[in-house]
């Protein structure tokens, strides 16, 4: 099984979000249809900006920390590329 780090955009509320899941089409309906706390507060329009896979879920999460702990818009900006 593959898990993903993802990092999703949001024109309408000018924001990004950063998550794991083994799933990014399911993850990503679930964010545009109220399914999720914090994304389902703010827009209905999220897309996926970036997506890497990794091999397990510790190592996604991990990834994903990494991510977080930069709180850094110009880093994930970055990272998009």
């Amino acid at each position: 099984m593959e898990f993903f780090v993802y990092i999703l955009y949001s024109v309408t509320a000018d924001k990004y979000y950063v998550g794991h899941t083994e799933n990014i089409e399911r993850r990503l309906s679930e964010h545009n249809n109220n399914k999720t706390r914090y994304t389902s507060t703010l827009a209905k329009d999220w897309e996926v900006k970036y997506a890497k896979s990794y091999f397990t879920r510790t190592e996604a999460m991990k990834a994903e920390r990494t991510i977080k702990s930069k709180k850094s818009r110009k880093y994930i900006e970055w990272l998009i590329g």
